[in-house]
């Protein structure tokens, strides 16, 4: 993820459900760092939407899933003390469905877990995770049948 870009980054994160919990990492570089947040990273060239996401998502928690639809689109812009731009992201989520693996951190992740929809609420996660959970996922019965969505 580039500091201080000189146009805006497209990045993608996998929303994945397992035994009615979601996947989150604790994000080890800026920016969000130190927060919980939905798992992902930059698109690389040549890469489609559902391939980044898929290789974003082995790579911090070591689990395999398979990507489907975008479900939610946001900017994050950051700006400096002098306000120059130090981060700007096209972030596209996905629906993913949970295919194997075993959860355990890595790439720049510093923890990854299984959340359930009542822990979502912490101010530990990040804002524009919670609002995508709680928008979308607001109830634990829509968790599960969300996964029809796949």
């Amino acid at each position: 993820m580039s500091i201080y870009p000189d146009s805006p980054q497209v990045a993608v994160g996998a929303v994945v459900f397992k035994q009615n919990k979601v996947l989150l990492v604790k994000r080890g570089k800026p920016p969000s760092q130190n927060e919980w947040a939905i798992p992902g990273g930059s698109v690389e060239l040549g890469e489609t939407l559902q391939q980044a996401a898929e290789r974003e998502i082995y790579e911090e928690t070591g689990i395999v899933i398979r990507a489907q639809e975008p479900i939610f689109v946001f900017d994050m812009v950051q700006k400096d003390e002098s306000d120059k731009i130090r981060f700007h992201y096209i972030i596209i989520d996905l629906i993913a469905e949970y295919k194997s693996g075993k959860l355990l951190p890595g790439d720049d992740a510093l923890d990854a877990r299984w959340f359930t929809e009542n822990e979502i609420k912490n101010p530990i996660i990040n804002r524009m995770t919670q609002n995508l959970l709680e928008k979308y996922f607001n109830r634990p019965e829509n968790w599960a049948s969300n996964l029809a969505l796949i």
